[in-house]
């Protein structure tokens, strides 16, 4: 076989037959010269990546299988045997066999052909859906309680016929803006348009054959689906309406913010099924909550899920500026939920759906990540893109669908089981960073403040379930993201080779890595051997790699660029991986603050080497809890300390952590780390109460003592973990210096702008060891994390949030005891 169309598993390599010459052919850098690059391919190949080359033929892991614990039906329904084997295909690559025609002419109008003999008409979708909302009760008595408010302090309230009407036309105008009018016959010529654009600035469009039949399969229960994808650009919106296309899916209403309500193209979006919501549902011009706004889009969005419709919903609510997911943003995903509570549709299906770019349309985020304000969408600068879009090429794409579930199963399962409420991260960290503090009323008036039914009637027990569904959702739909080319020679540049590195040594630790994403049971988003992958995503990269020629073996030495808008970027990309290795960072960093406490505090005789795995699981779990706003590492029905175990049984099995003999001197714990033990809550434990006593998790079991391996793999290794977490670290214990300095009150915006300067002044001096740790992202998340666990009081002042440090934090030596806490999982 060519080792050009090597690939994993099944795959329509029809795409590929020329992506070997085309990476080589296009590779060449800016202000660079390459050289005997095209006429040397194989310059870089050892003899070792010769046969583990040959390792590419495994099967791929199949991706987004639904909630074992949550959702068991559902994960037992649409998918068999078969589904994995079904292999990849590329969504662009459209000739004369897809269509019903064969000839020298239908080669040539293949794509008109394949456009028009699409499944899409008028009767697919919503009827009238402004009459319908308008005459929904619920509106109707939001239109009678808005015209009859009274006009001035101590008047009654009057209901005026013109109040009324003039309601009524203020209504009709909202929905004006927030109903889609679908077009068949534009979705065809959208379509037609995107197979050509699409092609001519990606290299392909890759989906799993295997999930795209098991969201056939979820169509034919004639239910409403909702599509839940990351967002990470705004080509988002148009991808995934254009693979269901292609694949005689009914096209989802989607769900826009009013940003993109722009002459023209707005006109466009609406005809594809967009529809746009205010950015913040309570929004109104004097700041009041608008009542009919909301009714508006509820009764909206039910009749919709009434009629049997496809929604495409974005969780994050906006594009990620970091390369990872955000927080979820549930608002109209409460709305799905009360539309099944209240009997609009007997059942809804939920389908997670992960996105990956080797470059985004966008390129990067580096202006707002500078601290800049979002300029507004306008269709100038939408025609601008496009323009720049046709001169570029942005290499591959992978969307995965995720494994579809059911939402009346989910809320069922949760109402059935005693389901803990979550601790908030004031409970879970202050005992670890303020061991010495007494406890006071709070955890108990927080206590009786926990929902104590699982009646989906109760306003707690409900935004419960929503938030934990959110999570479930982002959690699936970002572990089915594939990570492309760009993320792993991204990753190895910044934490594995920051001073630079041969490009051959680069290409073996890239193979390495793409091993490692498949034993970990993530997905890749590329195929093909890897000097010739490895240089496309070098091209793609562009001037934030510097690569010279140097005189040793006519090598080539690729470093990865310091400005800071390059080293912005390069994280970007580098976070696309973030998720597959972020466990075991999270296990690397805590290793190395359990030792540095220990040679800190001393052993007390017993060996230094040995460390405790118990202490070591809790130090992980309060770090997952510190770092909860830049990731989730776990599913809303799993226990962090159970995920955070499991996690050292995995470097366990690696051979990277040794567990001690059992005739190893007992290593007592210091009297800090027993009252953290103590003071940490009951949910965090993992052992079941249904669990036999003589099992692994039984009363009988003894703490295991782990040592480190000590071969030059494994620290390399280590090294390699706990610098993905630096720039997180370095950020927060950054923040927490700066409070120290910290005079208020002042306004939440304020202090943002103040702190995120301090953090670009330590990267432009060089003070800073990660540029990317002065990214705008780490500083609102620092923040929010401070105020979470009780460093800032906040109040909030007409439209703006006023901080103002707690009585807790209010002595300068707990602030220090925080920077302590943050600093000794860092290694400097």
């Amino acid at each position: 076989m060519d080792e050009t169309t090597l690939s994993l598993g099944t795959i329509d390599v029809s795409y590929l037959s020329t992506s070997a010459e085309c990476s080589i052919s296009r590779c060449k850098h800016s202000g660079e010269e390459w050289g005997e690059c095209n006429s040397r391919p194989t310059l870089f190949r050892s003899a070792t990546l010769k046969w583990k080359e040959t390792l590419l033929s495994k099967k791929r892991p199949f991706v987004g299988r639904c909630c074992y614990v949550c959702t068991p039906q559902s994960r037992d329904n649409f998918f068999n045997a078969s589904i994995p084997s079904l292999g990849l295909r590329n969504v662009i690559y459209i000739n004369e066999t897809h269509t019903r025609y064969r000839g020298w002419l239908a080669r040539r109008l293949c794509y008109v052909l394949f456009v028009q003999e699409r499944d899409v008409h008028k009767g697919m979708f919503a009827k009238n859906l402004t009459e319908n909302v308008l005459n929904n009760s619920r509106v109707q008595k939001a239109i009678v309680d808005e015209a009859s408010e009274p006009s001035a302090p101590g008047s009654f309230a009057q209901t005026d016929p013109k109040a009324i009407s003039k309601v009524k036309k203020k209504a009709r105008k909202i929905l004006q803006e927030m109903v889609a009018n679908v077009s068949p016959a534009l979705i065809r010529l959208t379509g037609w348009v995107l197979l050509k654009l699409f092609n001519s600035f990606f290299w392909n469009i890759q989906i799993h054959r295997g999930q795209i039949e098991m969201v056939k399969a979820a169509t034919e229960m004639n239910l409403p689906l909702i599509f839940l994808p990351v967002h990470k650009s705004h080509i988002d919106y148009l991808l995934l309406t254009f693979i269901l296309f292609c694949h005689n899916i009914k096209a989802p209403y989607i769900a826009a913010g009013n940003n993109l309500n722009i002459p023209i193209f707005s006109t466009l979006i609406r005809k594809l099924g967009g529809f746009f919501i205010r950015r913040k549902l309570d929004q109104s011009p004097d700041g009041r909550k608008d009542f009919l706004y909301r009714a508006l889009l509820y009764v909206h969005i039910e009749e919709l899920l009434r009629q049997q419709q496809f929604l495409e919903i974005f969780l994050e609510g906006t594009r990620s500026r970091s390369g990872k997911t955000s927080g979820a943003r549930a608002g109209l995903l409460s709305v799905v939920v009360d539309a099944l509570f209240s009997n609009a549709t007997p059942d809804v299906l939920i389908i997670p759906v992960g996105i990956s770019y080797d470059r985004i349309i966008e390129g990067h985020y580096n202006s707002e990540q500078l601290g800049k304000p979002k300029k507004n969408e306008s269709l100038w600068s939408i025609a601008r893109g496009v323009f720049r879009m046709l001169r570029k090429n942005y290499g591959c794409v992978r969307v995965d669908f995720a494994q579809p579930f059911s939402l009346k199963e989910y809320v069922n399962s949760q109402s059935q089981k005693p389901v803990p409420a979550p601790l908030s991260l004031e409970q879970a960290l202050l005992p670890a960073i303020l061991p010495s503090r007494p406890n006071d009323t709070v955890d108990e008036g927080t206590e009786a403040s926990l929902p104590n039914t699982r009646d989906i009637t109760s306003e707690p027990f409900r935004r419960e379930l929503i938030s934990n569904l959110a999570e479930h959702i982002l959690f699936t739909a970002n572990k089915s993201c594939a990570v492309m080319s760009t993320h792993i020679v991204a990753c190895l540049l910044l934490y594995r080779h920051r001073q630079g590195t041969d490009l051959s040594r680069l290409v073996e630790d890239f193979f390495s890595m793409k091993e490692e994403v498949l034993a970990r049971d993530f997905d890749l988003g590329f195929s093909g051997n890897s000097d010739d992958v490895v240089m496309h995503a070098i091209h793609l990269l562009g001037n934030c790699v510097n690569i010279t020629n140097t005189s040793r073996n006519n090598e080539f030495f690729i470093t990865p660029s310091t400005t800071i808008p390059a080293v912005f970027e390069l994280n970007f990309y580098s976070n696309g991986v973030f998720h597959v290795f972020i466990k075991e960072a999270i296990i690397a960093c805590s290793l190395h603050a359990v030792q540095s406490r220990r040679y800190r505090n001393g052993t007390n005789g017993a060996s230094p080497s040995l460390i405790s795995q118990e202490h070591l699981v809790r130090k992980a779990a309060s770090l997952c809890y510190l770092l909860s706003n830049e990731f989730t590492v776990s599913l809303p029905c799993q226990v962090i300390y159970q995920v955070c175990h499991e996690s050292v049984e995995r470097l366990i099995q690696y051979g990277i952590l040794l567990v001690a003999e059992d005739d190893q001197e007992d290593v007592s714990p210091s009297l800090t780390e027993q009252q953290w033990d103590k003071k940490l809550p009951e949910p965090l434990s993992w052992r079941s109460d249904e669990e036999d006593e003589d099992s692994d998790f039984g009363e009988e079991q003894r703490d295991c003592y782990l040592k480190v391996s000590q071969s030059q793999e494994h620290q390399q290794y280590i090294t390699f973990l706990q610098r993905l977490l630096g720039p997180l670290l370095e950020a927060y214990s950054s923040a927490v210096i700066f409070v120290h300095n910290f005079s208020g009150p002042v306004s939440e915006s304020e202090y943002l702008q103040k702190l995120h300067r301090h953090l670009i002044s330590r990267t432009e001096k060089n003070v800073a060891v990660y540029a990317e740790s002065a990214t705008y992202s780490h500083v609102k998340n620092a923040v929010k994390v401070f105020k979470e666990i009780g460093v800032f009081n906040q109040t909030k002042q007409r439209r703006d949030t006023i901080l103002e440090l707690s009585t807790t934090f209010l002595p300068q030596r707990n602030r220090q005891k925080l920077l302590e806490f943050i600093m000794s999982f860092m290694v400097l």
